[in-house]
């Protein structure tokens, strides 16, 4: 390693060389964090997935008979596929003061200085614990988090707070927006095209649903709920997937489409998404008068709460006297810290790396992130280590 080099270099190395792509199993690397905090001394528990192809990863060193802070984040990354690559995206590569690879800034780096710090909690005899708390499918809806969640709610004692190590250019960001996606089946009737008025097309009922989500999204882009720490700071409503039809001259019977709301934490996602359902019932009477078991069926999909912690929360005040920042941030993307907030869990979003860099390729991160990073987590260990 190079003495300009910050110290979790080799473990970040390490975890990038695991092709831990949420359509893959995460076991391997989760073996290895297991194998080395046991070489500690430290025991960790596995929460695993019912496939057993994954698992979360649950450790905490120092006095169990307390809260204490946890360290979280995800060991899953996003797909290579397709995307133009100049290095290998699994060996991470250096070059000048940036390492390349899948996951360095997205979030394997939080990871790998929380690893490679293990020593020094371990040191410093903690008063007040660290948690450790890894975890599988956070790219396809904050899924996997949700068992270990569940599982930490039956122990006596649970983290009083969460520090989810996304990356946030080492700023404390205490709210983000929430997610509420789903798929709607639009049930319709076939006929030949010549006598439509013997069929309901389900593509045209589709259509006008979706041209409601989209009047919707003009509706909170210019008159809100608004909040300008946002970017956008509205919430949003969009649809990404639709299928349907089968050819040009038969009124298709089936219509297949996805949206999704991006909200701001004031705003109720549940009541968006009665207002779509309103809008899909009116038709009806339109549909049944022709084929009464026309219809709309909507599929819940994946979704995590909004984040919004109190700016005095002492989660928050810890971070900020870590980072020495005396101002918080709030951001559009989301995190498991909603999770963990609506589990009693106050949480903050603080992690080394630019999010501009994530789900892109040739994904990097700054050394100086890293080393910040490392600045915090040991800022962290003496403030808990403190008599």
């Amino acid at each position: 390693m190079r003495t300009d080099e910050p110290k979790s270099v080799p473990m970040l190395e390490r975890l990038i060389a695991f092709d831990t792509t949420s359509r893959n199993s995460n076991l391997d690397l989760i073996h290895y964090v297991r194998d080395y905090l046991s070489g500690l001394g430290i025991s960790a528990t596995l929460v695993p997935h019912e496939s057993e192809r994954k698992a979360n990863l649950f450790a905490t060193l120092g006095p169990t008979d307390r809260g204490g802070i946890a360290l979280s984040g995800h060991t899953d990354v996003v797909p290579v596929d397709g995307q133009d690559w100049d290095t290998e995206p699994f060996k991470m590569e250096r070059r000048g003061p940036r390492l390349f690879g899948r996951g360095t800034a997205d979030m394997k780096s939080f990871i790998a200085v929380c690893l490679t710090l293990v020593p020094k909690m371990l040191e410093r005899e903690l008063k007040i614990p660290i948690h450790l708390m890894f975890s599988y499918d956070e790219e396809v809806g904050c899924l996997g988090v949700r068992s270990l969640i569940a599982q930490l709610e039956t122990m006596p004692v649970r983290p009083s707070g969460c520090i989810v190590g996304e990356p946030t250019s080492m700023k404390v960001v205490r709210a983000h927006k929430g997610k509420l996606s789903m798929r709607c089946h639009v049930r319709g009737h076939e006929s030949h095209s010549g006598l439509t008025h013997r069929g309901v097309n389900a593509v045209e009922a589709a259509a006008e649903t979706i041209a409601y989500l989209k009047a919707m999204a003009r509706h909170r882009r210019e008159h809100g709920p608004f909040d300008r720490e946002l970017d956008p700071p509205y919430s949003t409503v969009h649809t990404g997937v639709v299928r349907g039809g089968t050819q040009l001259n038969i009124v298709p019977r089936s219509c297949t489409f996805d949206f999704e709301f991006r909200h701001l934490p004031q705003e109720d996602p549940q009541a968006m998404l009665q207002e779509v359902c309103g809008f899909a019932e009116s038709l009806l009477p339109e549909m049944h008068a022709v084929a009464p078991d026309t219809g709309f069926d909507f599929e819940p999909l994946p979704r995590f709460p909004a984040l919004d912690t109190d700016e005095d929360a002492d989660i928050v005040r810890l971070a900020q006297s870590l980072t020495g920042a005396n101002t918080t941030a709030k951001v559009s993307f989301g995190t498991e810290g909603g999770l963990f907030s609506a589990a009693g869990m106050p949480s903050v979003v603080c992690g080394p790396g630019s999010i501009e860099q994530a789900h892109r390729p040739n994904e990097f991160i700054e050394l100086d992130q890293i080393g910040q990073c490392e600045k915090f987590i040991e800022g962290l260990i003496d403030r808990l280590a403190a008599p």
